[in-house]
């Protein structure tokens, strides 16, 4: 089975998460935890541990996390590593919800392509404002 786990600072990973499962509904394969302030490094790796624990030797992970070597990804990789799945674990820094969304929902998980699709959903929105005659 593949899994995919949300890992950041604050409350990003659970909000990305609830608004995941209002787009693909609520999955077993996603889990999310957060660095919450004043939160201590060991207890972020149990709550880790605990999420972790029901990822086989042969199972797929996918860990997304809010920024690349950010202490929520260092203690997610350490966590991994010492359960023995950091060599069927992938990690991507830099998470936002097209990312998540299409890997979830596509078969292969994330690659090169659905991380670059996520990149070009980067990108200013602008309307130009008209002006009405009769305003002026």
């Amino acid at each position: 089975m593949r899994y995919v786990l949300l890992v950041s600072h604050g409350e990003f990973a659970p909000g990305l998460h609830k608004a995941l499962e209002m787009l693909a509904g609520e999955r077993e394969d996603l889990m999310s935890v957060s660095l919450k302030n004043g939160m201590g490094q060991d207890e972020f790796a149990d709550e880790v541990r605990n999420l972790l624990k029901v990822v086989k030797a042969d199972d797929e992970l996918i860990v997304f996390a809010d920024i690349i070597g950010g202490s929520p990804l260092t203690t997610t990789a350490d966590v991994a590593s010492e359960l023995g799945i950091l060599g069927n674990t992938r990690m991507i820094g830099g998470m936002n919800l097209p990312l998540v969304l299409t890997t979830l929902v596509e078969d292969e998980g994330v690659n090169d392509e659905i991380i670059e699709n996520a990149r070009e959903q980067i990108k200013e929105f602008r309307i130009e404002a008209s002006v009405d005659d009769d305003e002026i």
